[in-house]
């Protein structure tokens, strides 16, 4: 397992396609001011203490299911221009917060998902730099949807780069990506999470997070929160 320390001062990629990175996406393009993700539950609850007048909110689930007091749970359809814009969400999930966490010393991780992916890939392929994907996965296991996402985002840059280097998890995500890239929502119903969220009724989500390419919106966790990537600021800095 990848520590910490390993992203000090690189730049990273984070997948958590369902639902954490998709949510997230949605989020800062309904005018969310900042989602700040958490890696314990109980932190999330210190975090959010110092709310006042409604400006912030806590979001987030625990095994796919809305945690109890929280204002949203991990539905990208709750996080509607009516409900965050102008917000700040403390966010909690299983799986998705803790990897977007787990890059806190990196010096800038993009939030990736079907819904952006192309974005993300045309930002990446201009700055020329190296970076690492890290697909969330289920519970710390292997998840066929992230490396799909991943094969699409690799995909997408090596249609602008044709010389850009892959390792071979890469190659494998490629592979995965041209395998079952055409029917998103059909490899969801294949996928170990995908199934779970069927089951628990959640299929207007999938559905939703099935969608290709919807928004250019590109999120970026850097200094504790995720916020609206501006182009110009970040290349000057960095």
């Amino acid at each position: 397992m990848v520590e910490e320390l390993y992203f000090a001062n690189r730049m990273a990629v984070t997948i958590d396609v369902l639902r954490a990175t998709s949510t997230i996406t949605t989020a800062i393009m309904n005018g969310a001011k900042e989602v700040v993700p958490v890696g314990s539950l109980d932190f999330s609850k210190i975090a959010s203490a110092s709310s006042f007048g409604g400006r912030t909110m806590r979001g987030g689930e625990k095994n796919s299911k809305k945690i109890e007091g929280f204002d949203l749970g991990n539905s990208p359809l709750e996080y509607q221009q009516s409900v965050v814009e102008g917000k700040s969400i403390v966010f909690f999930t299983t799986n998705g917060s803790k990897a977007i966490v787990k890059t806190k010393y990196g010096s800038g991780t993009f939030i990736c998902s079907f819904l952006n992916a192309e974005a993300v890939a045309r930002q990446l392929a201009g700055m020329g730099r190296e970076f690492d994907i890290l697909c969330s996965g289920l519970n710390g296991d292997f998840s066929l949807e992230d490396t799909v996402c991943a094969g699409m985002l690799l995909s997408e840059i090596l249609k602008i780069n044709s010389d850009f280097q892959l390792s071979d998890a890469s190659t494998v995500a490629i592979n995965l990506y041209e395998r079952y890239g055409d029917d998103i929502r059909g490899l969801y119903s294949l996928s170990e999470h995908g199934r779970i969220l069927e089951a628990g009724g959640f299929i207007d989500d999938l559905d939703y997070c099935a969608q290709k390419n919807i928004t250019d919106v590109i999120p970026v966790f850097e200094s504790s929160a995720i916020k609206l990537f501006n182009p110009s600021i970040h290349l000057q800095s960095n």
